[in-house]
């Protein structure tokens, strides 16, 4: 059973800004200290330095979750390959980064448009990493539930991570994804609960999406916010445990580039939220009815 709360670390490489090493290290100990024994990274965070980062200061008895399905190349880049041998050679260039011998969790990484080669090699690939030990679960990792959905109804997974797609702002996973997951015993760990920013603080420079915000969504998150206000409740609160609210959702990762940012959304998963907050919230569509 994974943790309530991990930690997502595309910014620790390099996401939006860069983060020095010494911030890097402060912010992995921040969550150590606050009791995180989750870590979600994947080769194409940085290049490489994410799980880098990762291996020179993760304990041994730390969760680990990476992705597969991309291979690195020397100008920075990344390829797709989703072959048996890409696979398991990115795989094996991740356990080196992150000095360890096997990982908890292998999630094949952003495969919406290489659905043939998941079907030809790519599934096979990480279940056989599997079978041989060198993985503990294996799943997706993906920013959009319905090419996610497709993977979980024709895969035998253990485990899916969902980025962006189950929020107060966003919906989608709700409607097929987390009702099959659900029926097929498949655990589900969220991402981009702040959709990148906007629901952590909704302002006009704020990030929607890995975009910058158009007028009405941040409209919606400043309502939203408003709410939250009337309540006592931040924003950020609301918005870190709207997910739990599915049954079908085990844990949440949200990526942190400081050890600011560690303590602020640790105090906001400890935060009380009232059920007359979750019902103000679905009275304006920020929260599925069904939920509640």
């Amino acid at each position: 059973m994974l943790p309530r709360l991990g930690i997502g670390t595309a910014p620790l490489g390099g996401l939006f800004a860069d983060v020095t090493e010494d911030e890097a290290a402060t912010t992995v100990q921040t969550a150590l200290d606050a009791g995180i024994t989750y870590f979600d990274t994947a080769p194409r965070y940085g290049h490489g330095q994410a799980e880098e980062r990762l291996g020179r200061r993760l304990p041994a008895t730390t969760i680990v979750s990476t992705k597969t399905g991309w291979t690195l190349e020397p100008d920075g880049s990344a390829r797709a390959d989703f072959s048996e041998r890409g696979i398991r050679e990115s795989f094996e260039s991740s356990l080196t980064r992150l000095n360890r011998s096997s990982v908890d969790i292998l999630y094949l990484h952003d495969p919406d448009d290489y659905a043939d080669d998941i079907r030809r090699t790519g599934y096979e690939a990480v279940r056989k990493l599997r079978d041989e030990g060198l993985v503990g679960a294996i799943g997706f990792g993906m920013n959009h539930s319905a090419p996610l959905a497709a993977y979980v109804a024709e895969y035998d997974v253990d485990v899916v991570l969902i980025a962006g797609r189950f929020s107060l702002l966003d919906h989608e996973a709700a409607d097929v994804l987390l009702p099959l997951c659900q029926d097929r015993g498949t655990s589900v760990v969220v991402g981009g609960v702040f959709n990148t920013g906007l629901l952590a603080d909704p302002n006009p420079a704020a990030m929607f999406n890995y975009r910058p915000v158009d007028a009405a969504a941040l409209r919606r998150a400043q309502r939203c916010a408003e709410l939250c206000a009337e309540y006592d409740v931040p924003l950020p609160a609301a918005a870190i445990q709207f997910p739990y609210l599915h049954p079908a959702v085990t844990s949440i990762v949200v990526g942190c580039r400081s050890a600011a940012e560690v303590t602020a959304n640790v105090a906001a998963l400890r935060t009380a939220v009232p059920a007359a907050l979750w019902q103000a919230l679905a009275a304006e569509g920020f929260v599925p009815k069904s939920l509640l």
